[in-house]
């Protein structure tokens, strides 16, 4: 139905009832402390206006031409939301008025008003309104303290809203916080139960390695040869438990401090090659070393030396019938050390490489703890540089380890 802003009524009559409207006057909020004469000046000057039950009194956009006071009756104040629709502001009755912001400001109107049931109401028109402000003072100060008052209530009504508002969003915070918490907890226990496997399958190996020499030097006591072998096995496992619980604590610490000392890389290079010589795979594997630079590094000397014997194993452990395995170190245009670990093993697929770097990862048979390449990563990152891999299967991998020459 049309709004009934600018019509003209069959009952519009300024001047007809006056003093019955004078009265009525006095009890509407911002005209209750007028003078007799102000109250006059506003009555003669208002309309009556009936509107039926459902009607459309005006429509949101519509130009403000006229100002409402009820008599009589209940009116619904609509605003349309793009998301929401149409919403239901406000209800308002007898000795309220409405439309008022529009003839102030003079815009169009900021929302839609329907009669609830039957209403009688008065009304001043934009040029009526207009006359009574120029005529008295004393209506333009009690509608700017109606128009506050408003604003007030608005904003009150606002803060209510919002407090209202984020109580709901601490609840929904707290609950979405209790939520991450139990999917953290099921998460660790899962890394826990995961990790506490590949633990005891390690520590299992050399412990049973160390049980077993020492129980051959007890027996074999009497025979020096044999305990010295058996011994200088015996300090092998301990220094691979040693290794192991090393690389447990860089890990569960988040962070490395390192000991830079000047390093010679032939002489890292060949601290690798006695240890792989030893570790029963040189009939099996061609381990081959080149070096370009003959400078010292500034370098952590123990970390990387588990850095190369980390990338090794694994070149090793990727190439269980035989191959070639290449260490080389050269030096770059951008003053940067380059140490390349290739092999010619099985390689990986895409989605291998994709989980190289994440903790607890081994696709080894032979057992791990998923630690190795995140211990390479964080060694080399700790010393300002970066890791890269390319691996295809049946194809080998290769691992580059970029390294600021100046530490």
């Amino acid at each position: 139905m049309a709004g009934r802003d600018s019509s003209k009524d069959q009952n519009q009559s300024p001047l007809q009832g006056a003093e019955d409207y004078k009265e009525l006057l006095r009890s509407v909020y911002f005209l209750r402390n007028l003078q007799d004469s102000d109250l006059e000046l506003v009555a003669e000057r208002c309309s009556e206006q009936q509107f039926a039950p459902g009607e459309t009194i005006f429509r949101e956009g519509d130009r403000g031409e006229r100002f409402y006071i009820i008599l009589s009756g209940d009116v619904e104040i609509w605003k349309r939301d793009p998301q929401l629709g149409e919403q239901l502001l406000a209800i308002q009755g007898p000795g309220e008025m409405f439309g008022e912001i529009a003839l102030v400001d003079d815009l169009s109107r900021s929302a839609t008003v329907m009669a609830r049931g039957p209403v009688r109401a008065l009304y001043l028109t934009r040029e009526r309104l207009d006359e009574v402000l120029d005529a008295s003072s004393s209506v333009g100060r009690s509608l700017l303290r109606s128009l506050a008052s408003m604003v007030r209530e608005s904003n009150r009504h606002y803060l209510e809203d919002l407090r209202a508002r984020n109580r709901k969003l601490e609840q929904a915070y707290r609950r979405l916080e209790a939520t991450q918490n139990e999917l953290l907890r099921a998460e660790r226990l899962s890394t826990l139960g995961k990790f506490s496997g590949m633990l005891l399958h390690d520590l299992r190996n050399p412990l049973s390695v160390l049980r077993g020499f020492a129980e051959l030097i007890y027996n074999h006591h009497a025979d020096p040869e044999r305990v010295r072998r058996y011994a200088a096995r015996i300090v092998k496992e301990a220094e691979r438990l040693d290794e192991l619980t090393t690389e447990l604590l860089d890990y569960s610490r988040g962070e490395i401090r390192l000991e830079l000392q000047p390093v010679s890389i032939d002489a890292l290079f060949a601290t690798v090659r006695s240890w792989f010589e030893s570790s029963e795979r040189e009939s099996e594997i061609t381990l081959k070393v080149r070096n370009e630079l003959s400078d010292t590094v500034l370098l952590d000397e123990k970390r990387m030396l588990r850095v190369l014997w980390n990338l090794v194993e694994n070149a090793a452990k990727a190439m269980p019938k035989g191959g070639d395995l290449v260490l080389e170190a050269v030096t770059e245009e951008d003053e940067r050390l380059c140490i390349t670990v290739r092999d010619t093993g099985f390689g990986m697929t895409e989605e291998v490489r994709a989980r190289v770097f994440e903790p607890f990862f081994s696709t080894a048979h032979g057992g791990g703890t998923g630690l190795g390449m995140v211990v390479v990563r964080t060694v080399v990152e700790a010393h300002g540089g970066s890791v890269s891999l390319s691996s295809e299967p049946n194809h080998g991998t290769t691992v580059r380890l970029r390294l600021p020459l100046n530490g």
